[in-house]
């Protein structure tokens, strides 16, 4: 779940929730794209968007700029 705080009309800062499930997913997606286990992902994906990952959060573990080719 994503909320938008709206300050004076302006759209702010936007918040997720910090289900443990959804954490614990993301870390797994980590570990698996460090470890070079693509075959885990989609699942891994499916269930930290089941609890309420957002598709920035997904995005930025699958761009880490950490994760270098060779």
């Amino acid at each position: 779940m994503i909320r938008t705080i709206e300050h004076a009309g302006k759209q702010g800062r936007r918040i997720t929730v910090k289900h443990p499930v959804k954490l614990t997913a993301l870390l797994y997606l980590k570990e698996a794209l460090v470890k070079q286990r693509y075959e885990l992902c989609p699942e891994i994906i499916a269930v930290a968007r089941e609890f309420g990952a957002a598709s920035f959060e997904i995005q930025d573990l699958l761009e880490d700029q950490r994760r270098s080719p060779g």
